[in-house]
């Protein structure tokens, strides 16, 4: 990497008790060489053989998509997180999160391949033998196999661990015989290995490998969808399927240590995905922009339409700033357990496990964002937005799923919370001890002492007081509502808004103070007119989510001296930040495209 790893590695979640340094941050600007190169190349990819033939993906032309992916991986585009050994590139985290991105503005073919390098290949080079990892990696690495995951069920959804289909050995213990269903599988119908969860004997969850082809083992017709309308979804039926038993994946009732530690690194991938559609779809917005005339000029000349392309390139630096912060950190844990002698699959399925918390979170954000860049794009195109002979309507169907798939956001965002307080109940995290400085700094007069006067003082006490806004309301709540927390689900959203707000914007924050530190100011005006108006924002949100939070449980005294703590911590610098979107906007609008 061109940087050096921070001394001190944060533990999932720390970041909301300790201070970060810029200089410790990794950023987009970090990249080496090599990773600018594998982003080119992934955009070359989708400019030749993908967007010219959008429409022949989404009518589904028979042999189209599969033949793409043997293209992309004769690129090495499959392989780059497999090692050398199995046939791949051996790639760092942030290369092949790099890769995620840069084909994330491919429509349908990104879901494709998001889901064959991801959960269709990971399972099996994680969990897998070293006789499975052998017969069934270098060719999922190649593409001349296509990958899937059956986890989903008509009645388990985001209830993972409620699956009812069964499996169970059989009388000469050579098979395992499964039966049941699976539904919206990705990659389904034209898959050649599916993992595929099931419970042994009705309790025991685990993981088995699946060919095309095996007896009792159908699929059913493609789905009829809103978006993504070229990604093969079906559904899966076993009836009497025989596996055999060398094809158990993992250990015998141990498959959601398989399933959940995918989805971690899924999480994070889905959100790198989203920014590279993200991108795609605001430079779409300002091309269209520059050349729709009303009232005798551009209409990228209206206000209107600059707050619009400005607010989307925010959004976009700042989840891009969270998402590779997050992903040097999953690297760097992931070399850390190497060096400590863990092997490889252990060691980066560890780095992930550390960083779910902040995983989740990328999922939320990441697909947020996507959702109102896409919408934003089909009101600047007006009612040719509306029309399937511009970019923008499919951009706008194909994004809604990402809300959805890889945990919903609803879960994702418990998930956050429910997290963060069970390391703290574990002592990984010690929340105890800040929770109780913030209390009794709401009981003192607050500290009017010497100002800090050096660059960005005020901007990085701002993110201080954030979090000691989360520390304060989730602390209250857990003392307030003890076990009964789980059930009040939107007080734990309006915390994990706060989260997702807080990390997010310091992300940002110390991405530009980095940048300003070996550039100077004076050489990043945009980049901290972004961060500036995405922390004014943020900081509203918070303030929102909190006393939504505190009027939910808290009453009398409590909620006023409560609710007094808030306006303390959610106070941030006046900032004209129209004027900040403008230049933003302009900057864009010269350029043709998302420009950062």
């Amino acid at each position: 990497m061109s940087t050096t790893s921070p001394a001190v590695l944060f533990k999932g979640g720390e970041w909301l008790i300790k201070e970060s340094q810029a200089a410790d941050c990794f950023t987009p600007e970090d990249f080496n060489e090599e990773q600018l190169m594998v982003k080119d190349m992934c955009l070359q990819f989708l400019a030749v053989e993908i967007l010219p033939n959008v429409d022949r993906i989404d009518k589904m032309e028979a042999g189209l998509m599969p033949a793409l992916m043997v293209k992309a991986g004769e690129q090495g585009l499959l392989g780059a997180s497999v090692p050398e050994a199995l046939g791949g590139l051996g790639k760092d985290f942030i290369t092949s999160t790099l890769v995620n991105e840069g084909l994330g503005g491919g429509f349908s073919f990104s879901v494709a391949i998001a889901a064959h390098t991801g959960i269709g290949t990971l399972p099996i080079l994680y969990f897998g033998t070293d006789a499975q990892k052998n017969k069934y990696i270098p060719k999922l690495a190649s593409g001349e196999w296509k990958g899937a995951y059956g986890l989903t069920e008509p009645n388990s959804g985001s209830d993972a661990l409620g699956a009812k289909t069964i499996a169970k050995l059989s009388d000469d213990g050579k098979n395992y015989i499964l039966n049941g269903q699976k539904c919206w599988i990705t990659n389904g119908g034209f898959a050649d290995v599916y993992t595929v969860f099931a419970k042994i004997d009705g309790d025991k969850f685990s993981a088995f490998i699946i060919e095309r082809g095996m007896e009792g083992f159908t699929q059913g017709p493609e789905e009829h969808k809103m978006g993504i309308k070229g990604s093969s979804t079906v559904q899966l039926y076993f009836q009497d399927c025989k596996v055999p038993v060398e094809n158990l994946l993992g250990e015998v009732g141990k498959g959601h240590i398989i399933a959940f530690n995918i989805l971690n690194i899924g999480r994070l991938k889905l959100c790198a995905a989203a920014l590279g559609g993200a991108k795609m779809s605001v430079s779409d917005s300002i091309t269209y922009a520059k050349t729709r005339e009303q009232f005798q000029t551009a209409i990228a000349n209206f206000g209107a339409i600059k707050y619009k392309l400005a607010e989307t390139a925010i959004r976009i630096f700042a989840s891009e700033s969270a998402l590779y912060r997050t992903s040097k950190w999953v690297e760097d844990k992931e070399k850390e357990l190497e060096a400590a002698g863990k092997p490889f699959n252990e060691a980066l399925l560890g780095g992930a496990e550390e960083y779910a918390v902040e995983c989740a979170i990328l999922k939320v954000h990441g697909s947020e964002v996507l959702d109102y860049v896409v919408d934003e794009g089909v009101q600047i195109h007006g009612g040719n937005g509306f029309s399937d002979e511009y970019p923008a309507s499919r951009g706008y169907r194909d994004s809604r799923i990402n809300r959805i798939y890889e945990g919903t956001n609803e879960i994702n965002r418990l998930l956050t919370v429910d997290m963060i307080l069970k390391r703290a109940m574990k002592g990984k995290l010690d929340l105890m001890g800040p929770a109780m400085a913030v209390s009794k700094e709401l009981m003192s007069i607050p500290d009017f002492g010497s100002e800090d006067e050096s660059p960005y003082a005020n901007e990085r006490k701002t993110i201080l007081n954030l979090k000691k806004s989360i520390l304060m309301v989730a602390g209250a709540a857990v003392q307030k509502l003890m076990m009964k927390i789980s059930d009040e689900q939107e007080i734990l959203m309006n915390i994990a808004d706060m989260a997702i707000e807080t990390f997010v914007a310091e992300s940002t924050l110390l991405r530009v103070i980095k940048m300003s530190e070996q550039k100077g100011e004076a050489a990043v005006p945009l980049q901290a007119d972004m961060m500036h108006c995405y922390l004014t924002d943020a900081v509203d949100k918070v303030n929102k989510a909190g006393k939504e939070a505190i009027n939910a449980f808290a009453t009398g005294d409590e909620q006023r001296m409560m609710l007094l703590g808030l306006k303390r911590f959610t106070k941030a610098t006046p900032f004209n930040t129209k004027d900040a979107r403008r230049r933003v906007a302009d900057k864009m609008i010269d350029a043709g495209k998302y420009c950062w």
